[in-house]
């Protein structure tokens, strides 16, 4: 919690309309933090707001859409010139190969689940700077995904979406290095929400065992900034042996993954 009289740290948040962003803006919130809630659904970023308290802020924006995020973020930086906390979560799925899902969806995902990222952090880095001049530091969480890391057939897209979000995560934590604002990268597995509808979608019982919950991502993230992790993987199993598995057995990992899929009537 912040100290009686301090300003509240501000935390802006993408995504925040439900699922892992909603979930992470309320355990900031229960920690003190001052929400900007970001995401493009006007109605369920009020009700949040109204539901988390500590004067929460709604901004209503397409990440996709560089213009748009540079407008959203003059307006919050505005009403404050210093962020302490980025959090790049907005997303989208993209079930299907690359042979069978629509072309306009393969280029929607690249724009919201990696472009989002780079124009949100390079439209918020005057507020991320003046923070970490501050002496308070700042800080970046890029909500990944497991994804990021396995070539996953069955969602082609996607996981090219989160191998470039991943690349991006890692480049900026080295191009950030030494200026006081810190990069951190969650990358969780299979999570069940309302855009990822995963035990209703995969196919394999295996698969659908290891499906968790937004609120666990979510104290991950806020974990990750508080005792400065770089790259976390939630849960560490069975995903961070799998990841490892990918890159250095692709040929084995194609094969294991070729053997999951989709339901037919969910793709």
């Amino acid at each position: 919690m912040s100290a009686p009289g301090a300003a509240a740290r501000v935390a802006v948040v993408t995504g925040a309309s439900s699922g892992i962003g909603a979930e992470t803006a309320r355990e900031l919130a229960r920690r003190g933090w001052l929400c900007v809630l970001v995401a493009r659904r006007a109605g369920r970023l009020e009700a949040l707001a109204a539901e988390i308290g500590g004067g929460a802020e709604v901004e209503v924006c397409d990440v996709s859409d560089r213009e748009a995020v540079e407008q959203v973020a003059g307006r919050v930086l505005a009403r404050h010139p210093a962020v302490q906390l980025l959090v790049n979560n907005a997303g989208i799925p993209a079930r299907g190969t690359f042979l069978s899902v629509e072309p306009d969806l393969v280029e929607r995902v690249l724009r919201v689940n990696y472009l989002g990222s780079v124009w949100c952090a390079r439209a918020f880095l005057p507020g991320l700077r003046a923070a970490a001049a501050a002496a308070g530091g700042a800080h970046v969480v890029n909500v990944v995904s497991v994804a990021g890391t396995v070539s996953f057939a069955p969602a082609g897209a996607y996981a090219a979406s989160k191998h470039a979000q991943l690349a991006f995560s890692r480049s900026l934590r080295a191009a950030l290095a030494g200026s006081g604002i810190r990069v951190h990268t969650v990358l969780p597995g299979f999570a069940e929400t309302e855009g990822f509808p995963q035990q209703g979608v995969l196919r394999s019982p295996l698969l659908r065992a290891f499906v968790i919950g937004p609120d666990r991502i979510a104290r991950a993230i806020v974990r990750a900034v508080e005792h400065g992790r770089g790259e976390v993987t939630v849960p560490w199993f069975p995903y961070r042996p799998i990841s490892l598995l990918q890159a250095l057995a692709p040929g084995l990992m194609a094969r294991l993954v070729g053997m999951s899929d989709f339901r037919r009537d969910a793709v």
